[in-house]
């Protein structure tokens, strides 16, 4: 507790305060470890969520530590073999050497107790942290980190208290290689078992999960095109079909669904996404529903999709001009109350940088924001797809298919994305180019140059791009899509409209 705290404490409060120790229950650890060192499968009880650090005593944690490192290894770990270990290492020493072993072994408890004493311990470490942040809390607010302000402090408690309660309470570390490699192989592992050739969060794109295998944790997905090419309504579609994957997860094993998807809307207001979703879902035209020019069975249809949409876990936020701080916390509380399976930015050049942050140029700016972003898809383990514009030198070529360098400042979107995908509708920029008659000198070369622009057209009406020019962990290309222009809607070249 800080001294200010204690400063404004009443006498009476201050005696008390100062007798305090910290939550701590040594007998319920001595126990524990006496009971892993009789039988190895009491480690199975506790394995999953007990770490050395979860140890008040650091003795206990030590021994702890070298217990699970032979476990671990599939060696048997009791007080014979254990014993040389210990000497060698030291532990036991200010313990009061081997004795302390026969100390453990007389306060173990069944194995049966071993699970209910193993949460003991992580309770009192859980209470130890909060007692850590509190104090911190309340010395940040008497103004002992003085460039805080309010919106900083509150998003520093939420950060901190996100941690904890996701168990990412420590300080972040080396990794050995071991564990890094057992995570590879339960990845590869799923891709085996899993049908569908994908691991990660479906896109319900057949051919761009082929490519990419999916949605992955923290990846970085970088979705661009220049206006009316439809990166919002393919960054929806995605969205949606994660939900909906989601939710038929969910009540395949009768549970809540185990994550969500959460939508930073920073140009359309959610009701304008929620339209365009129902539009979509229930083929009924955007400008129809806003004026409500719609039929009667029209009606009775969007309103059962628009039953049917509310389950889904689906959140969207429409906050304009949105920091990256207060998103990495509306995150993070998400993550923390309803789990988090996808976010979808739309779109990052909207967004501001972290509070308290003015970097001197636009470029600066925005490579601030995608590490802010690759950084909010690592430390909660979900892809991150953030819509970008395009400059304009698309416009001036005469092949108008994006390139990596058509980017607006693309030298850190580029470096920090996982992946870089971009959205071309060679119809719309066909369209533009109708013949028109007074360009002719006779009838005849207008009718020919016509029927060649209708011919053309006929080749790429309802069709898109989606051209991955960038993919850390596979290949690239150009995948066909099927885009309805009427409903906003992509979908499967061959599967959408039958």
């Amino acid at each position: 507790m800080s001294d200010l705290a204690i400063s404004n404490a009443s006498s009476g409060d201050l005696e008390s305060l100062l007798q305090r120790s910290p939550p701590a229950n040594i007998a319920a650890e001595q126990a524990l470890l006496g009971a892993i060192l009789t039988n190895n499968k009491a480690y199975e009880h506790v394995s999953d969520f007990l770490q050395p650090s979860h140890f008040s005593d650091t003795i206990n944690g030590r021994i702890y530590e070298a217990i699970s490192r032979r476990i671990e290894r599939g060696q048997l770990a009791d007080p014979v073999t254990m014993r040389a270990e210990f000497e060698h290492t030291g532990i036991l020493d200010a313990a009061g050497g081997p004795s302390y072993l026969a100390k453990l072994l007389n306060a173990m408890v069944g194995i049966v107790n071993a699970g209910e004493y193993g949460r003991v311990i992580h309770d009192c470490w859980i209470r130890r942290q909060l007692i850590d942040i509190g104090g911190t809390i309340v010395n940040n607010a008497y103004g002992a980190r003085a460039e805080l302000d309010g919106s900083d402090q509150i998003a520093a408690s939420e950060e901190a208290l996100f941690h904890l309660a996701t168990d990412k309470g420590q300080d972040g570390g080396f990794i050995s290689f071991e564990r890094a490699l057992t995570s590879a192989i339960n990845t590869a592992e799923q891709a085996y078992h899993r049908t569908g050739e994908i691991v990660g969060l479906t896109s319900g794109l057949r051919d761009l999960d082929k490519k990419t295998g999916g949605l992955h944790p923290s990846d970085l997905i970088i979705l661009a095109g220049r206006p009316a090419m439809g990166k919002t309504a393919l960054a929806t579609k995605i969205a949606f079909s994660a939900a909906q994957a989601l939710m038929r997860e969910a009540d395949d094993n009768g549970t809540q669904p185990k994550g969500s998807v959460a939508i930073f809307s920073l140009e359309m207001s959610s009701e304008q996404l929620a339209t365009r979703i129902l539009s979509e879902q229930a083929e009924v035209r955007g400008e129809q529903i806003r004026r409500g020019d719609i039929s009667q069975k029209e009606f009775d249809r969007f309103v059962r999709v628009s039953r049917e949409l509310q389950r889904l876990p689906l959140h969207i936020d429409d906050t304009p001009a949105l920091s990256l701080s207060a998103m990495r916390t509306r995150c993070r509380r998400l993550a923390r109350t309803k789990g988090l399976s996808l976010v979808v930015v739309d779109y990052l050049q909207l967004m501001r940088p972290a509070v308290g942050t003015r970097p001197d140029s636009r470029v600066l700016e925005i490579s601030m924001i995608t590490q802010g972003l690759k950084a909010i898809a690592k430390e909660l383990a979900v892809p991150v797809i953030a819509l970008s514009q395009l400059s304009r030198q698309v416009e001036s070529r005469e092949d108008k298919r994006p390139m990596l360098s058509d980017l607006r400042e693309s030298g850190s979107i580029e470096q920090d994305a996982d992946a870089v995908m971009f959205v071309y509708r060679d119809e719309y920029y066909l369209q533009q180019r109708q013949p028109k008659e007074g360009n002719f000198d006779n009838p005849e070369k207008y009718q020919a140059a016509l029927d060649d622009w209708q011919r053309r057209m006929m080749t790429v009406h309802n069709q898109a791009d989606l051209i991955l020019e960038k993919q850390r962990h596979g290949p690239t290309g150009t995948i066909s899509l099927y885009f309805e222009g009427e409903f906003t809607r992509f979908g499967n070249l061959d599967t959408l409209h039958e």
